[in-house]
């Protein structure tokens, strides 16, 4: 008998299929969003860009300043206050 967990793809691959295109259609979403956010030029906070990315805010300022996700290199741009700003920049 096995104790190890599933793996994270074991127990998504388990979902019934309307959740995994649900899932899907949010993620192609967030990809929406994030080519709208990059080709706008528009700039972003840590914690918009840890929602955009479903991730911790602090995770996000502990990757440098400059980093890729997915189809985007993220590049820290500037400080306002107490917020740093984020730009977003497509690659292909």
């Amino acid at each position: 008998m096995d104790n190890h967990p599933a793996s994270q793809t074991d127990a998504i691959d388990n979902l019934p299929r309307e959740i995994r295109v649900e899932q899907l259609r949010d993620l192609v979403d967030t990809l929406h969003f994030a080519d709208e956010i990059s080709s706008k030029g528009y700039l972003i906070t840590s914690s918009e860009l840890a929602d955009l990315m479903d991730i911790n805010a602090s995770a996000v300022t502990s990757r440098g300043d400059n980093w890729v996700w997915r189809n985007w290199v993220v590049s820290r741009v500037r400080r306002e206050g107490n917020q740093i700003l984020w730009q977003l920049e497509r690659v292909d």
